[in-house]
């Protein structure tokens, strides 16, 4: 089992890699947001921004890390969170500085999840 950890781990630092080493021409091509079917204001903004799409697939990126090595009890309250950060990420409606900072915060207190486990090792 604690090798499954590692692998867990190892497979996180190879996408986010890749996600870092990729240069999309357009948010709409990769954002884990459907932009063909974006309904606020929010997400309209996050589709037309390099750098905001960008920010998007990393932070659903190490969300789905994250909720994939916490333990079951824990994926609540992870997922609470992730509810109320999109709400605050909403209420910059289409402020691309605003929704920039909501990004960089989330991505900061899930890298900070990450951090913790692998922390506990060994794996």
């Amino acid at each position: 089992m604690p090798h499954n950890h590692l692998r867990k781990l190892t497979t996180t630092a190879a996408v986010l890699s890749l996600l870092t080493a990729s240069a999309p021409v357009r948010a709409a091509d990769y954002a884990p947001i459907d932009c063909s079917k974006a309904s606020s204001p929010t997400q309209r903004a996050i589709c037309r921004s390099y750098p905001l799409g960008q920010a998007e697939a990393r932070m659903a990126t190490m969300f789905g890390v994250v909720t994939s090595l916490v333990a079951m009890g824990q994926r609540g309250d992870i997922g609470d969170a992730q509810r109320k950060w999109l709400k605050e990420r909403d209420a910059c409606v289409d402020d691309s500085t605003c929704i920039a900072r909501a990004y960089q915060s989330r991505i900061t207190v899930l890298s900070t999840t990450v951090d913790a486990i692998a922390s506990r090792g060994p794996f």
